[in-house]
């Protein structure tokens, strides 16, 4: 943000007796993950796997020939935007005009509120930004006339001529906004075309919804909303409904994103098109949810491998109360769960540090149930038991909502080093 972030005793997993420090100085200190200097439970992210995924994803853009603009609620860290957009992200993806402050202030110069604008405080907050950062360029989200009305309402209220940029959605049936017909989107092309408060930039839809892990399905689902779009597209091309010189298209959720390049890459006869990817997992993947996503998409694209895994909690086993169960100390205040339970990855017995301390949990090791501040995970008694003091590492499934569970995150080498970290901002 526009201030250095300072690391303290009020940021939980850093020592309340540790000396406060910026980011960048945390890796000056010579700490080790296992040296057990930082309180546990501490989220960390793997350098190498982060910088291998940022790598990883521009190459399949730059391939597809589309551009990316990550979806940034994933992580809120400005940090990460800025790791982002030096890969060569094109813009960032928001969910609402706070997320895109922290963007902006981050160096996004373009950037897609993935969602619809309504409320006054919102488009107040919005014209406010373009105001403070006059070279960026925010597109939103439109769905309604009755959108569209409220947009022109807030100019003639606030005595404000401002020309938004905006993008029509094409939504899925039963599932969450955008334009549920063509009929409805090409009526609301056209009153778009004749306001004066908006500018229609292009077409977005989200295909998330449409994924079920399951190859023939997705791709079917996914190539239906497609074709939709195509059909809309060259509707609102055959009319001259847009109100750029280049025509934005944007897809992608990061579940099933390689089956909307096709859309991404439509052309029109009019101008210029702009295939704008949104995937933001990417950045850390998971170890559960887009992991077995990811095994169809490297099927489907014919690759031995893709993104790696970079978001881990660190625990420590606090009790072992009987054979077979250990007590962790990391619990739903700490851990994502609302798609699978955390999973044991990697652990270090007590006492033991350096790359030859990391170890492959046992298979047997499964966190069952997580209480507010505890992992309750089961082994068999007649395996490798976990003892009091061990560290374990939690892998886990759907980082967004990991992510805005800490206030900051360590960035680790492979032998536990503690070489920087990264802020959030939600």
């Amino acid at each position: 943000m526009e201030n250095e972030f300072v690391l303290d005793a009020a940021c939980k997993g850093f020592p309340l007796a540790g000396k406060p420090c910026s980011l960048t100085e945390l890796g000056e200190r010579g700490w080790n993950l296992l040296d057990d200097t930082l309180s546990y439970p501490v989220a960390t992210l793997r350098r190498s796997a982060l910088t291998h995924n940022l790598a990883w994803m521009q190459d399949f853009v730059q391939r597809k020939g589309v551009a990316l603009a990550p979806h940034g609620k994933t992580t809120m860290s400005p940090e990460l935007f800025r790791m982002q957009l030096q890969a060569g992200a094109w813009g960032l993806t928001f969910a609402n005009v706070h997320q895109l402050r922290v963007g902006l202030a981050a160096g996004a110069q373009r950037a897609i509120i993935a969602n619809q604008l309504v409320s006054d405080a919102d488009l107040d907050g919005l014209d406010g930004l373009l105001r403070q950062y006059p070279q960026a360029r925010v597109w939103f989200l439109v769905d309604s006339l009755a959108q569209l009305a409220r947009l022109a309402d807030w100019g003639l209220r606030r005595q404000n001529k401002r020309c938004w940029d905006v993008l029509l959605e094409l939504g899925i049936a039963a599932y969450r906004t955008g334009c549920r017909t063509h009929e409805q989107a090409l009526t609301l092309a056209q009153a778009m075309a004749h306001s004066e408060v908006v500018c229609l930039g292009g077409v977005e839809c989200y295909e998330g919804g449409l994924g079920r892990c399951d190859s023939a399905h997705d791709i079917e689902a996914v190539s239906a909303l497609v074709r939709s779009v195509q059909t809309l597209v060259q509707q609102l091309d055959d009319q001259n409904l847009w109100g750029n010189q280049e025509v934005l298209l944007s897809a992608g959720g990061s579940a099933v994103f390689d089956l909307v390049i096709p859309m991404l890459k439509l052309q029109v006869k009019s101008r210029p098109v702009q295939g704008v990817l949104r995937s933001g997992c990417y950045v850390t993947h998971d170890h559960w949810n887009y992991a077995r996503y990811l095994k169809l998409v490297e099927t489907r694209e014919g690759l031995s491998a893709s993104l790696q895994p970079a978001l881990e909690v660190w625990a420590m086993v606090q009790s072992v109360p009987e054979p077979g169960l250990a007590i962790l100390s990391a619990g739903r205040r700490d851990l994502s769960y609302d798609q699978c339970m955390p999973m044991p990855v990697r652990w270090a017995a007590k006492g033991q540090s350096g790359t030859d301390a990391l170890k492959a949990t046992p298979d047997s090791w499964q966190v069952k149930t997580l209480s507010d501040q505890h992992a309750h995970m089961v082994f068999a008694p007649d395996g490798v038991w976990p003892q009091v003091g061990d560290r374990v590492a939690l892998g886990i499934s759907h980082p967004c909502t990991t992510f805005d569970k800490w206030r900051w995150m360590a960035l680790i080498e492979e032998d536990g080093r503690i070489s920087g970290a990264i802020s959030t901002h939600f």
